[in-house]
């Protein structure tokens, strides 16, 4: 009976054994190539549980879109221009068997496919200009550039689903350039500007002089007759006050000439005391001295 159940516990060890190396899963995600001593003998595609020989082992490949990013690279356009081409792009394994026989894995796939893309790039970009890169014609360019990289992708079991430009710019010694030539043309603009704004200076500055002296001129000549004006006014005053009391203007006129001589205290005058300049000095009435 031991001996029985020895016999049944190593079936059964034997039936597990078998099932565990002939029972695989495929997910959902999932597909796969049977290989029999490293050649491929079926693709499977469909998720569940599969059935293979004990001898036999399984590559899962994703079915899943997988990234890709192209190195960088430069692009000569059809206007002559030169672009920095930083590009992205989505691809999926369609064939796994054709995928296993061409790149084996998907880090040789990405390996192949990069230069398969780059040289789309440069071809289609290549008949194309900077404003129709920059203009509506883009998804139309892209498209054609997605076209002619499937056309190499499509032999190695891939297929590209989406490819971008993600950024393009211009060299660095081109931006420089660029940057040198945009810096000339500004200051050549300042410069005019600055010669136009002080020419501009001098004119508004030498109307303003003109004007300047036109505005004295004509206010000297106001003063000049006004001036007059007040002297023959203050002269028909004088005149009237004179006519009315000769005697008051005289003595008035009098004590001014004494107030201008005398201002200073160290003023020394030479006369006469007889003189006539005296005369109110003595008397208020003015009298003249006797002789």
């Amino acid at each position: 009976m031991n001996r029985g159940l020895a016999i049944i516990g190593v079936l059964v060890l034997i039936a597990g054994i078998v099932a565990y190396t002939s029972l695989y899963v495929v997910t959902q995600v999932q597909q796969a190539i049977v290989l029999q001593f490293g050649a491929p003998i079926a693709a499977v595609q469909d998720p569940g549980l599969k059935v293979k020989l004990p001898w036999q082992n399984v590559v899962f490949y994703e079915k899943r879109v997988l990234d890709l990013d192209p190195p960088k690279q430069q692009v000569i356009l059809s206007d002559q221009k030169r672009l920095d081409v930083d590009s992205y792009a989505r691809f999926k394994i369609v064939d796994p068997l054709l995928f296993y026989q061409t790149v084996r894995d998907e880090l040789g796939a990405r390996s192949r496919l990069s230069p398969i893309i780059n040289s789309a790039l440069r071809r289609v970009l290549g008949n194309e200009t900077l404003l129709a890169i920059l203009s509506d014609q883009r998804i139309g360019i892209m498209a054609s550039i997605r076209q002619q990289a499937n056309d190499g992708a499509r032999p190695l079991g891939m297929e590209l689903v989406e490819v971008r430009i993600r950024r393009a710019d211009y060299p660095e010694e081109t931006s420089l350039n660029i940057y040198n030539r945009m810096k000339s043309e500004r200051e050549r603009e300042a410069k005019e500007f600055r010669a136009q704004g002080q020419e501009e200076a001098q004119k508004i500055r030498a109307d303003a002089d003109k004007q300047r002296v036109v505005i004295v001129a004509e206010a000297k000549k106001q003063s000049e007759i006004l001036r007059g004006q007040g002297d023959a006014e203050a002269i028909r005053i004088y005149a009237d006050a004179f006519g009315q009391d000769p005697e008051f203007f005289a003595f008035y006129r009098s004590m001014q000439a004494y107030r201008n001589a005398m201002k200073s205290g160290d003023t020394t005058m030479v006369l006469s005391p007889d003189s006539d300049f005296f005369r109110y000095f003595k008397d208020i009435q003015g009298a003249p001295a006797s002789k």
